[in-house]
């Protein structure tokens, strides 16, 4: 739609710059996007990143606790007319010590003509829709022809990658699953199974999962303190690994031997090296997702090439997304409208 017949239809519902739309959790996730809707949104915030049409600064943060994270996350998509914030915390110890979310997060829209606030949305669907959706395109289009898959990490994170993955990778025959938390692997596999083809098999070791899965990704925490849970001696040449938790979950070994680093963003990567996180130096990178998916920049080019794509989550995806979401609520009269 014309960003000036937009605005208009915007002012229809919404007295802008008086007004604003605020959604609930709730209101987010019954605004109707489906997977294929979050699929297609997120290809194009990435095509538009790759295609250095966007803005987005690097995310800044604070670390209140050695484990914590809060990051501030703005960017501006022109194709989408998307220009918003994302605030978002991560705090691993939320649910046995609270029972609340590991991961909550506030989503704000502005008009792009007057910047006034359009919107304020719950974030934690946005993110846990958006994330694996990026997995999901990268796999498809560095392995497409993957028959196994692996998830390190069980949690809504884990369980969402396993419902994404089975659209862009259309061979895959089985999922293995790890998770150092038996019921959480158990809550995934009974969530998922009954609504993909591919066979799920949750394992009680790692190194299974690493020898069997041509293509892995990990979602768990993400650490100065490197784990190294996945061993160098685990990875083959010819695996695709698609990690979300930065430099934590394997061993640095892998990310700097591998025959391609690519990530979601070079700027950001670089930023979380001068923060400490990657202590024996951030590998050379050869591309980022986004160049990959529009066709800029090379992908899986030999069989037996080991790559690393390190996707972090980058806020192109989340105002795309989260501009259609305020779109759907608005035309369906969902949510409450505040005073500004």
């Amino acid at each position: 739609m014309d960003p000036l017949k937009e605005r208009n239809w915007i002012k229809e519902k919404l007295d802008i710059g008086k007004e604003m739309l605020y959604l609930t959790l709730d209101d987010v996730t019954k605004t109707g996007l489906t997977i294929e809707d979050i699929l297609d949104l997120t290809r194009t915030a990435l095509l538009a990143h790759g295609q250095k049409d966007y803005e987005m600064p690097a995310k800044v943060g604070v670390h209140p606790y050695e484990e914590v994270f809060y990051h501030a996350m703005p960017a501006y998509v022109p194709t989408n007319n998307a220009v918003g914030l994302k605030w978002i915390e991560c705090y691993p110890s939320n649910p046995s010590r609270f029972n609340l979310p590991q991961t909550t997060g506030l989503l704000i829209m502005n008009d792009v003509e007057s910047g006034c606030p359009l919107a304020l949305m719950d974030a934690t669907w946005v993110t846990a829709m958006r994330t694996p959706a990026v997995t999901a395109l990268a796999a498809g289009a560095l392995h497409p022809g993957a028959e196994t898959f692996g998830m390190f990490g069980c949690g809504v994170q884990g369980i969402e990658h396993c419902r994404f993955i089975v659209h862009t990778l259309k061979n895959l025959k089985k999922i293995y699953v790890y998770d150092i938390k038996e019921e959480a692997a158990a809550k995934l596999l009974k969530t998922v199974q009954p609504e993909i083809n591919a066979e799920i098999v949750s394992v009680e070791d790692p190194e299974t999962v690493a020898k069997n899965c041509e293509v892995m990704s990990s979602a768990t925490v993400i650490l100065l303190e490197q784990l190294s849970v996945v061993k160098d001696e685990w990875v083959s040449r010819g695996q695709t690994l698609l990690p979300c938790d930065l430099n934590t979950f394997w061993d640095p070994a892998i990310s700097r031997q591998a025959d391609k680093y690519i990530v979601d963003s070079a700027e950001e990567h670089r930023l979380f090296a001068e923060m400490g996180y990657f202590p024996g130096g951030l590998p050379d990178i050869a591309c980022e997702t986004g160049e990959v998916l529009a066709g800029t920049r090379p992908g899986r080019e030999h069989p037996d090439e080991l790559i690393v794509c390190s996707n972090i989550g980058i806020a192109v995806c989340d105002v795309v997304v989260g501009k259609e979401v305020f779109r759907r609520a608005l035309n369906q009269d969902m949510g409450r409208i505040l005073p500004l």
